[in-house]
């Protein structure tokens, strides 16, 4: 199994002038530990879960440019792009240029979006839940025309491009990896067997998702075992790494489940040193499973 950190706010440190720095530290510090990827959430308001939303929130693809630059060898990722926030050419676009800067690093993290309070704050479009998700499954479709190569129109019901133009193209052949998220059974773990390279779960349920796209995977006549399955896995080393065996032990029980992944946020991420106990102490057992 390898490990993910997801960097889920940045109201650290409290003068923003000094964000650039701590949030690169953190990035080096995981990437030199030896972290599979980073990842950042695509919102523009901070989430309630945690923290006031007036403590701030970052853009997604502006941030991943900047790490790309801080690291040289983790996996970069929006976790996960909501699919409405940018038209499918422009995001294509975005994840393709992240791709080329780091030097063949980047996935494209994608989901049908939940967040109907931010996206009406600053104006973003928010239609309904099964708009978004036939919008997803378009954006999937134009992705992969524009990370192949054809340079044809692509005419949907809700997206029109002339010319499916993408160059340069991505490092990563035949296209940066694909990962869905959320864990629907009946929409988004089909698109999952369809198009996906990964999917991304929570613990709870998990081996029944994973029993559902496992179906989803035989309708579409698609192998199971190519899906990578990653999990969302919220780490706390603890002040001193006291509680690393617990972790080692908890994502042993998800690996015998078929993760190949563990993602999620470290507690005090900003502190750098829970980061290292993780690197120094998990990584190399959890490697092993």
């Amino acid at each position: 199994m390898r490990l993910g950190i997801h960097i889920p706010a940045f109201a650290w440190p409290a003068d923003p002038s000094a964000l650039g720095t701590v949030l690169g530290e953190v990035a080096q510090t995981a990437d030199e530990v030896g972290f599979d990827r980073i990842s950042v959430p695509d919102h523009v308001f901070r989430l309630q879960e945690t923290g006031p939303s007036t403590a701030g929130m970052l853009e997604a693809y502006t941030t991943l440019g900047f790490l790309a630059g801080k690291t040289s060898a983790a996996k970069l990722l929006a976790l996960c792009s909501s699919v409405v926030y940018r038209e499918p050419g422009l995001l294509a676009k975005a994840v393709t240029s992240l791709d080329v800067i780091s030097g063949g690093r980047a996935m494209l993290g994608i989901g049908a979006g939940w967040n109907g309070e931010e996206a009406t704050g600053l104006g973003l479009p928010f239609p309904p839940l099964a708009e978004r998700f036939e919008r997803l499954e378009e954006t999937l479709q134009i992705c992969l025309q524009m990370w192949s190569d054809s340079q044809a129109p692509y005419d949907g019901r809700y997206y029109h491009l002339g010319r499916t133009l993408n160059a340069p193209q991505s490092l990563t052949r035949p296209h940066p990896p694909i990962l869905i998220g959320g864990v629907g059974e009946e929409k988004t773990l089909r698109l999952v067997a369809k198009y996906a390279n990964a999917c991304n779960l929570f613990p709870g349920d998990s081996e029944h998702k994973l029993d559902v796209l496992r179906a989803h995977c035989e309708r579409e006549g698609r192998e199971y075992d190519e899906i990578e399955k990653t999990v969302i896995y919220a780490f706390d080393p603890g002040p001193e790494g006291e509680h690393c065996g617990k972790i080692v032990d908890e994502l042993g029980a998800l690996a015998e489940l078929g993760f190949t992944v563990a993602h999620g946020a470290v507690e005090a991420v900003s502190t750098i040193a829970p980061v290292e106990f993780l690197g120094e102490r998990v990584i190399p057992e959890i490697a092993a499973l």
